[in-house]
């Protein structure tokens, strides 16, 4: 089983046409090693490229770490660069291992007929330290999970039980190869303990392990609430008998998101056109991950949904926020009160923006109604959208809302674009 990650691919190829250093980036066991070296690889080749062209060297290797001193790394692949005329392809795996590598980059960014490729996956290789560090000359490609439509189209099958899957398991490349529940989990819980955990805690030196493992459950455990470091160090003043700061909490969930682990979505005020600097909601990287943090116990599939339209609405390039809808209504007693209804998701990608919904389940039309009505309190004339998690085509009802189902949202990438 071989997933093509043909959306990667198309990324690496257009990026040729550049001049920067091509900065692979995502969470360990996301699959970029691979991309690099067997899929990329595999094109160049079949494109003509002669190997001798193709510098390719993985710095965590034991038999190179001779080259993590700059220097000699320099040395050795200006020994290999053949000066013909052609490009020469220079592809570095964790190249973060190497003393100065910022200065190694953009060394190599001086060589003529060369294109560099590279990946990394810690605190000193992070998308937001790319314009920084490299100072213009980095090109960043974000490597994530398999999406759905990757791991469906090579594990086939009945779709639901296949959603189901990729909901409970995640879409690990590793994982997604094996074929039995208890080996999946096996993996995730020992991923998470043996890499994910222990990475954080070392390359941050931090001393409250036991902290950092409560805030991981915790944003396991709210994924898709919003969270508040304030409500959550008073909970573990008041339940448990660890003592943690707000201002620590903080920083835990800063070293999650710099580890690729979980992203951020802030509230949006939609009438305002403001953000509001409060409580945010954290989704995960990867369905399995966040299962594994929890054992496994807290599976609930409304709101895997909702994680994993939050990962592909990022995965097709669109930024995303939790919108927040100002409404004036007569309650019970006839008194005009104020409230504020949550949109799941507003997303925006230049020009374009789309509100959205995400709904499980739509049984009746009260149902309907409670999700649309969020929506229908927004004034402008940007898409809304409600998806719900069967196999409906997408099509306008007579409120003028696009309804789509779960599995040609996610197999279709161009469906909100028709």
């Amino acid at each position: 089983m071989e997933f093509k990650r043909d959306n990667y691919l198309q990324k690496l190829i257009r990026a040729e046409q550049n001049d920067m250093v091509k900065i692979v980036t995502g969470v360990r066991r996301c699959g970029k090693s691979y991309l690099l070296f067997n899929i990329f690889r595999n094109h160049l080749l079949s494109q003509g490229v002669a190997e001798d062209h193709i510098i390719g060297l993985a710095l965590d290797d034991r038999q190179n770490k001779k080259l993590l001193d700059p220097d000699k790394l320099l040395d050795y692949i200006d020994e290999h660069i053949v000066n013909d005329g052609k490009t020469n392809y220079v592809i570095l795996d964790e190249v973060q291992l190497v003393d100065d590598f910022v200065g190694v980059l953009l060394s190599l960014g001086h060589m003529r007929n060369v294109q560099t490729y590279v990946s990394g996956s810690n605190s000193k290789f992070l998308s937001k330290d790319v314009v920084t560090e490299f100072r213009g000359r980095g090109w960043e490609i974000r490597v994530r999970p398999l999406s759905f439509a990757e791991y469906y189209e090579e594990v086939g099958g009945d779709k639901g039980e296949a959603l189901q899957d990729y909901y409970t398991y995640g879409g690990l490349p590793a994982v997604a190869k094996m074929s039995k529940p208890e080996e999946k989990e096996a993996y995730l819980k020992d991923v998470y303990r043996t890499i994910y955990l222990k990475d954080i805690i070392e390359r941050n030196r931090l001393q409250n392990s036991e902290g950092l493992e409560q805030i991981f459950k915790v944003l396991a455990s709210a994924m898709g609430s919003t969270v508040n470091p304030a409500k959550i160090a008073n909970t573990f003043k008041s339940v448990t008998d660890i003592k943690i700061s707000a201002h620590t909490i903080s920083k835990y969930i800063e070293h999650l998101k710099d580890a690729f682990l979980i992203s951020e979505a802030e509230r949006y005020d939609i009438k305002g056109r403001k953000y509001i600097g409060a409580d945010s909601k954290y989704y995960f990287e990867d369905p399995g991950i966040r299962n594994a943090i929890l054992g496994f116990r807290q599976v609930e599939f409304s709101h895997m949904m909702e994680n994993v339209l939050y990962n592909e609405l990022c995965s097709r390039g669109y930024s995303v926020d939790v919108g927040l809808v100002e409404t004036w209504e007569k309650n019970e007693q006839g008194k005009t009160v104020r409230k504020i209804l949550e949109v799941d998701f507003v997303v925006n990608r230049g020009s374009q923006r789309i509100y959205i919904q995400s709904a499980f389940m739509l049984p009746d039309k009260e149902k309907m109604n409670q999700e649309q009505r969020p929506l229908k309190n927004i004034s402008d004339s940007f898409r809304k959208v409600v998806i719900s998690g069967d196999y409906m085509r997408g099509f306008y009802n007579d409120d003028g809302i696009y309804r789509i189902g779960v599995f040609e949202f996610l197999l279709n990438r161009d469906c909100l674009d028709e």
